[in-house]
Formats: structure tokens, C-alpha cells, sequence
């Protein structure tokens, strides 16, 4: 008799939401930290500073700002990734299709692949911290103690 313990059944249709919900929370919590960025420094909201490559850069203070919007988004979506997918296994396959999702959006964007270094360096340190705390919250989660009833015991 197999054990049904931990079993995981093929399931397209659950896959395919939680693609995207993490979308929605990605793009979501993203457009409010850098509204929250836009408001500090008094600047015009855009497209431009979710899928432009130029918005993302060392140079400017709204590109340094932007990026750290980024960075607090990708903690947001750990969040995310503990609450709704909850298997640290996963963690890593949903993080790299968000932020692939992502990357075909800016293509689309731009008409052209991303030349600018600090738009790839943002988006894999925003990858790794992503996948590092979102697992490291789901595998906390997932190896906590099962409790076992310790209540008296009746003599039969």
C-alpha cells in the first residue's frame, strides 16, 4: 500500500493559476513601491519604469530608486511564493518564469533584447533573493513539527 504523504498529482489547471497570480502580484506590489519611489522624489509615473531598460541605472537617482523598488518587490514576491505556492521545491521553477514573463514583456516593449548591464545585474540579484527567501520561507513552513495529540488517554 503506497503512501499518499506529500503526493503530488499533475494538475495544469493549478499551475497555470498560480503563473498567474505570481504575474499579478509581481506587477502589482512593482507599480506601488515605485509609486511609493515616484512620490519621494516628485516624478511622473510610466510604463517606461516597469519595462524600459534605460529606467534601471546607476547613473540617476530615479534609476538607483527604481532599482531598489525593484529589490523590495522581489521581497514582496517571496511573500507571495510562501503564501500560494508553498512547496520550496517551486520556489525557483515560478521565480524564473516571472521573471521571464517579464523579460518577454520588456522585449515586446522595446522591440529589441535588453543591452543595459544593470537591467540584467538587477533582475538576477532580484531572481536570487526571490527564490533564496521564498524557499527559505516554504522549507521554515514545510519542516515545522507536526503536532500529535498528547491529551489523556482512555482505558478501553
Amino acid at each position: 500500500m503506497a503512501s499518499h504523504f506529500r503526493s503530488y498529482i499533475w494538475d495544469p489547471v493549478l499551475i497555470v493559476s498560480q503563473i498567474v497570480l505570481m504575474q499579478c502580484i509581481y506587477y502589482s506590489f512593482l507599480g506601488l513601491w515605485l509609486a511609493g519611489v515616484d512620490s519621494l522624489v516628485q516624478t511622473s509615473r510610466s510604463l517606461d519604469q516597469i519595462f524600459s531598460y534605460e529606467a534601471l541605472g546607476f547613473a540617476t537617482l530615479q534609476g538607483r530608486l527604481s532599482m531598489m523598488a525593484f529589490i523590495l518587490n522581489s521581497l514582496t514576491c517571496a511573500l507571495g511564493l510562501w503564501f500560494f505556492i508553498r512547496r520550496g521545491k517551486q520556489c525557483l521553477d515560478f521565480t524564473v518564469t516571472v521573471h521571464f514573463f517579464h523579460m518577454i514583456g520588456c522585449w515586446i516593449y522595446n522591440a529589441h533584447l535588453p543591452a543595459v548591464l544593470s537591467w540584467w545585474l538587477v533582475n538576477i540579484a532580484c531572481m536570487a533573493l526571490m527564490a533564496v527567501i521564498g524557499e527559505y520561507l516554504c522549507m521554515r513552513t514545510e519542516l515545522r513539527a507536526i503536532p500529535v495529540n498528547t491529551g489523556p488517554k482512555s482505558n478501553l
